[in-house]
Parts: structure tokens; C-alpha cells; sequence
């Protein structure tokens, strides 16, 4: 679309217990913002289905530049993939005011 900017959409799915980590992570790691969500799903973990504290997962987005993309992802999987049930990933998408983010 003409009156769209090319930004990377990273998207964190991960365990509850580690949302005030990952938004102060994501932020010192140069993000201008996040969207967090309280989701449920099944993977290779099992079921996810928030009936209980220790079973809740979040959905986390952070719009960011491509820079700004390759250090989040780059520090989760070295602090987190190995020791916590997590997801990420990367998607190019379209945004509208991208000062709101971007250095």
C-alpha cells in the first residue's frame, strides 16, 4: 500500500511469569513501545490453556526497525529458549505513522 512504511513486527509468545522481564528487556533493548496479550494454545509443551497461574502464556508485539528486531530476538533466544517455553518471530509488515517507531 502507497501510504504504508516497511517495519518488523516481532512477535514473543511466552510463559506469564516472564512478562515484566521481557517488557523491561524489549525496552532497554531499544523497542519505543509493546503490546501484550493473555493468550492460550497447545504446542509442544501441551496445553496452554490459563486454567492455573504456572499454565498462562502472553503474546507480546513490538514494532520496531529491522536493527532494533535482530537485538530482541538475538537476546531471547540466548536468555530464554533454553529454560522457558517461548516463541518468536519476525513478519514484515506495513505501518502508518512510523515515527511512533523507529530511532
Amino acid at each position: 500500500m502507497p501510504n504504508t512504511h516497511k517495519c518488523k513486527l516481532v512477535v514473543l509468545i511466552a510463559e506469564k511469569a516472564l512478562e515484566d522481564k521481557l517488557a523491561q528487556d524489549v525496552m532497554r533493548l531499544g523497542a519505543h513501545g509493546y503490546t501484550v496479550a493473555d493468550v492460550r494454545g497447545r504446542g509442544s509443551h501441551g496445553d496452554r490453556n490459563g486454567t492455573w497461574d504456572a499454565d498462562r502464556s502472553i503474546r507480546m508485539e513490538i514494532l520496531c526497525d529491522v536493527k532494533t528486531a535482530v537485538t530482541i530476538t538475538t537476546h531471547v533466544e540466548k536468555a530464554y529458549f533454553l529454560h522457558y517455553a517461548m516463541v518468536a518471530f519476525v513478519a514484515d509488515v506495513g505501518v502508518l505513522r512510523p515515527q511512533k517507531f523507529s530511532g
